[in-house]
């Protein structure tokens, strides 16, 4: 079975993310996995072109009910009717995640992510600090190009190793 890597980033497009989502999405296609994201514009939309472009399949796991909201990228669309609850269900879906810059949308992912134990791969997204003052150290910083590689490996560790 295909690994599933979800991306998670801004709904709101921004050329620069937008790029760096692209690039993403287009190695997670050559790789062979399935993207996992919210369906919708800004770098899940950017993701899922550069995915599909690539051979790839996107799987869309929107906040609404309709089915025609979704990205024109996304292979597979998924109404949840769930809202922003369906962040939830978008990191349940993934075996790894990689965030991408990102708003308050992608920080609940991120968080979900960590709670759960899924590994979570950051590209310009998000710096954690526990009430402490310590850095989280749950996100494995990454530049855009070496992103998929250390999210395939991180989905195939034992967790248990």
């Amino acid at each position: 079975m295909a690994v599933h890597i979800g991306v998670l980033g801004s709904g709101v497009s921004d050329p620069g993310r937008d790029a760096v989502a692209e690039t993403i999405g287009s190695a997670i296609g050559r790789a062979g996995a399935l993207l996992v994201c919210g369906g919708l514009g800004g770098v899940m939309a950017a993701a899922c072109r550069g995915a599909v472009r690539s051979g790839g399949v996107t799987l869309g796991l929107l906040p609404g009910d309709d089915r025609s909201e979704a990205n024109e990228w996304v292979s597979i669309a998924v109404p949840t009717g769930l809202g922003e609850a369906r962040n939830v269900l978008v990191v349940r879906a993934a075996d790894v995640v990689v965030a991408i810059g990102g708003e308050y949308g992608t920080l609940s992912e991120v968080a979900f992510a960590l709670k759960s134990g899924r590994p979570v791969v950051g590209v310009e997204t998000w710096a954690l600090r526990r009430p402490d003052g310590t850095e989280e150290t749950g996100i494995v910083r990454s530049t855009v190009h070496e992103a998929v590689e250390i999210a395939l490996a991180l989905a195939t560790q034992d967790p248990h190793a």
